[in-house]
């Protein structure tokens, strides 16, 4: 009987957590690094780590197998939904910037005669996902 007591107090516990409360207030949640167009638009070939570390900031994200790609993740929630959200990723030969990927692409990869690299977080990766 104990036991059984025990277990129906913790069911019902557990409950509460998926009983939204109204009026109660939710912070806005903010992690990752901040990107901006106007950061990204700074960035050119052929830039030193140093140089892409001091324009952007420490990333967020450094592979540990592969020391060439800095990752920036950004994600804003406000309470359970989240309002925003971004990528950018930057790899290196060497020391040498060579490729500048995600959501915010500087004029030089975005002018390229090359078509800059999609991802399925954007509509041209959704497309190219889906033929």
């Amino acid at each position: 009987m104990r036991i059984a007591c025990i277990a129906l107090l913790a069911t019902c516990l557990a409950g509460c957590g998926f009983i939204g409360f109204p009026g109660v207030y939710r912070i806005d949640v903010e992690q990752g690094n901040i990107v901006t167009q106007d950061m990204a638009d700074q960035l050119k070939p052929g830039m030193s780590r140093r140089q892409v570390r001091f324009i952007l900031g420490t990333p967020l994200v450094e592979d540990t197998f592969n020391q060439d790609r800095w990752d920036y993740p950004y994600v804003k929630r406000n309470g359970p939904d989240v309002l925003d959200e971004s990528r950018l990723s930057v790899r290196f030969d060497g020391d040498t910037l060579v490729e500048v990927s995600g959501d915010y692409l500087p004029p030089a990869w975005r002018d390229a005669d090359t078509p800059a690299p999609t991802t399925s977080d954007t509509p041209e990766g959704q497309a190219a996902a889906q033929d």
